[in-house]
Formats: C-alpha cells, sequence, structure tokens
C-alpha cells in the first residue's frame, strides 16, 4: 500500500512539458545533434555551507544517497558495462528497462522505499512522462545509502546547472597536459589531445559528461581550438572515492584541469555580467598600464573587452582588467558599480562610478597599418602616426601647446622628462623630441 500511494503522488505531479536544453555539447566541428529536456520544476538545490573555502566548497555541496531530496535531476549516461546490465525497472510493470533506451533521458529524483529486504529509490522520467525505479542489489536503503555506490548511469545534473552559470564565458588556465576532442555527434567517442600546461582559455560551453565525472567543460583558446575535460565538482553519485582522483584520475577532479584566472567566481550575477563585453570609455580617464608600470590617460571612445572583475576587500569598488583589442595593451581600473547615496552622489569619486564612465558597446575604430598596431602595441609613437594612433599608443598628453597652428602634444615621463609630440599641417606625426 505505501508503494502505491508513493507511485500515485508522484504520478500526480508530473511535468506536462519539458522545456528544451542542450546538456549534450560538443567541441567544435562536430554538430550537436542530441537535444535533452530539462526540468521546470525546482532543483533541489540546497543552501552553501556556512563557510565555504573556495569555488568547489561554496558552490557544489556533496550529497550522500541517504540525503537525497525530492527534485534533484540526473541524467542517464550509460557506460558499456550498462548496456548489458540494466539498471531501471518500469514502475508500473516491474519490468527492467534498457540502459540504451534510456540514454540521455533526464531523471528526476522522487524519494525512496523499502520493499520486502530491498530498497527502491524512484524517478520520474521528463522525457516520458514515467516512473521507474532503481532497486538496491542486497539490503535495505538504509543499508545501502551509507556507502558510495549510489544509482549507476545517473550524472548529477545539478552540478552541470550550477557549472553553466558559474563558468560559462569565464576564463581559466589549463593544468596538466591532457584534454579531449570530440569524434563523434551523436556518441562519446573522443580523441586525447596535448595542451600547453598554464594556458589562457575561455570556457565556451559546459555540458552533461559521464556518471563518475559529471561536468564536461569545453573551453577555447586565443587562436580558436577547443577541447574539454569531463570532471567531478560535488562528487555526488560520482560512485567514487575520494583517494581515486589520485594519479591517473586527477585530471577528472576540476582542479586538476583547470584553475581559475581571479576571483570572478565570488562576485554576484549582476557583476559577472560584464565579464568578457565590450566597453568604451565617454570620458577621458586615468588607468594604470600593467606592462610599462605607470598611469596613463586614455582619451574618451576608447574601446576595451572586460578581461577580469576583482572585488576589493570590505569595499564597493572591483578592479576592473581591460584589453585593448587592436593593442593588446593591459590596463587596470578601480571602479563602483553603486549609486545609492541618498544625496545622489556616487559612492566614491565621480570618474570611478561605472555607468558614469563607461558605456556598452565598441567606440571608435582604429584602422591601422600592420606597422603602426605593432608601434601602438609596444607603446611608441612614430612619424605619420595619427593623432587616433598615438592616443591608443601612449594615451592623452599631459599638456597641448599649439605654434603657428602645429599641434605640440606633451607627455611627462620619468626622472623629469618630458616627450613632445610634433604634428604637422596633415595632423600627422612630424617628430617627436625628448627633453626636460
Amino acid at each position: 500500500m505505501k508503494i502505491m500511494v508513493l507511485i500515485a503522488g508522484m504520478a500526480m505531479t508530473m511535468l506536462s512539458a519539458a522545456a528544451q536544453n542542450q546538456y549534450i555539447v560538443k567541441t567544435k566541428n562536430v554538430k550537436q545533434s542530441v537535444a535533452v529536456k530539462a526540468a521546470d520544476s525546482a532543483s533541489g538545490q540546497v543552501a552553501e555551507e556556512s563557510e565555504p573555502q573556495d569555488f568547489l566548497g561554496k558552490n557544489f555541496k556533496y550529497h550522500s544517497l541517504c540525503d537525497w531530496e525530492p527534485g534533484m535531476k540526473f541524467m542517464v549516461m550509460p557506460e558499456k558495462y550498462d548496456l548489458i546490465v540494466n539498471t531501471f525497472c518500469d514502475s508500473l510493470t516491474d519490468k527492467e528497462v534498457s540502459s540504451g533506451k534510456l540514454r540521455y533521458h533526464i531523471m528526476v529524483y522522487r524519494g525512496h522505499a523499502d520493499v520486502g529486504n530491498r530498497g527502491r529509490m524512484y524517478f520520474l522520467c521528463q522525457d516520458d512522462n514515467k516512473v521507474y525505479y532503481y532497486e538496491t542489489p542486497n539490503g535495505d536503503f538504509d543499508s545501502y545509502c551509507n556507502g558510495k555506490l549510489g544509482v549507476p548511469t545517473l550524472a548529477f545534473l545539478d552540478d552541470v546547472d550550477i557549472a553553466h552559470e558559474k563558468l560559462l564565458g569565464q576564463r581559466v588556465f589549463t593544468k596538466g597536459d591532457v584534454y579531449r576532442i570530440d569524434t563523434e555527434a551523436n556518441g562519446e567517442g573522443y580523441e586525447e589531445v596535448t595542451v600547453e600546461d598554464g594556458r589562457e582559455v575561455k570556457v565556451v560551453a559546459v555540458g552533461v559528461g559521464s556518471r563518475s565525472f559529471p561536468v564536461k567543460i569545453i573551453v577555447e583558446d586565443d587562436k580558436g581550438n577547443q577541447f574539454y575535460q569531463i570532471v567531478a565538482m560535488s562528487k555526488t553519485n560520482s560512485g567514487m572515492r575520494d583517494d581515486e582522483f589520485d594519479k591517473t584520475n586527477a585530471k577528472h577532479a576540476f582542479y586538476g584541469s583547470f584553475e581559475l584566472a581571479n576571483d570572478n567566481m565570488s562576485l554576484s550575477k549582476d557583476i559577472t555580467q560584464y565579464l568578457g563585453k565590450l566597453v568604451h570609455t565617454k570620458y577621458v580617464t586615468t588607468m594604470h598600464n600593467i606592462e610599462r608600470d605607470r598611469d596613463v590617460k586614455i582619451t574618451r571612445l576608447t574601446q576595451f573587452e572586460i578581461t577580469e572583475i576583482a572585488p576589493h576587500a570590505n569595499s564597493t569598488y572591483y578592479t576592473l582588467t581591460l584589453k585593448d583589442p587592436l593593442s593588446r595593451a593591459v590596463y587596470k581600473k578601480d571602479v563602483t558599480f553603486k549609486n545609492t547615496n541618498v544625496a545622489g552622489d556616487i559612492d566614491g569619486n565621480k570618474e570611478d562610478y561605472f555607468a558614469y564612465l563607461f558605456a556598452m558597446g565598441a567606440g571608435k575604430i582604429v584602422n591601422s597599418s600592420p606597422t603602426m598596431a605593432a608601434m601602438i602595441r609596444a607603446g611608441r609613437v612614430i612619424p605619420n602616426m595619427t593623432k587616433d594612433e598615438v592616443l591608443l599608443a601612449v594615451g592623452e598628453p599631459n599638456n597641448t601647446v599649439n605654434r603657428n597652428g602645429v599641434d605640440n602634444w606633451i607627455y611627462n615621463r620619468s626622472k623629469g622628462k618630458k616627450l613632445r609630440v610634433i604634428f604637422g599641417k596633415d595632423q600627422k606625426v612630424r617628430k617627436t623630441e625628448v627633453f626636460r
């Protein structure tokens, strides 16, 4: 009677139509052709630990089988052995169902019950609205759940969803040197590739991996090459002990394959929306040039890509890392996103307010020859440069003088020296000179 009530309760909560989602992701050049369904209901994600120590501890909580809650999502990802030994039974007929038939189907946990001396874990399949159960091979549910065995074939999708939210678009560094690329559009075929350790890459897709390593993270380097790794985040239902992630499986622990580029993972969603976006300055401002280690004036309409946002401790300020797409020069700028003072003033100097200083989108487009572009990247000014090219190379001048209709731009340099940039009648650089 207890089982019939449980099944009846699950039938009443069946989902009418699942929204489409792409949990199956592939590296470039392999067409994605398998669409799977995702739950519209709550994910069952539990609260964060009270004092998370790092990115994983804060965002990915391990759920022991004993503590599984209704609503937790999984995907059937059978391996070769699972295609021989079936995992699930149809709750209405008690007949075994092929794992191959259920491949890529999403299972939503609905609770457990003991039948005789065996435990049964019930799942509502989003794809066909049927209820299936997994029966413990020996012992009741309480006896079985205390181990790390879990339910075969099931990859924990809550980890995938959280990783998608937190990592997509982020820049990370590779660790180790062996990654994968896809070779099949409709399967898990792959080949291994060697990747330089410490390479900066961008996360371009996050999907489902396998039962043991549920999260598939696809990254792309600055040359457009894509590769991936499947990793365990919370290790929920992984079926592997922690010591099994040593040596050969170390790369399948998140920190075995990837290193976070910055502190962006601790930022709120309102702030992370700016990562990877193009912005341009609305006013002249001062930024710190990393390579040259000095503050420079940046002209209005200069465009940048925001590559990093690092919060200040006990402050409303953040340090932006901004990359000039043309010169590839990297700058730092401290800003605040808050404008909440009662008097209407911003939190800090007016220029520090992000919305005052920056506008979204590309700014002025400067077309330069390869030679001029190389000089801009080197921070040098040479004859025949336009004023826009000079601004990109060395920023706004500290002073300007017009002599007989000819513009002279003056830049302060170290040890009391100054740089004079003299323009011709055609508004291009005629010559430069250093003086005191």
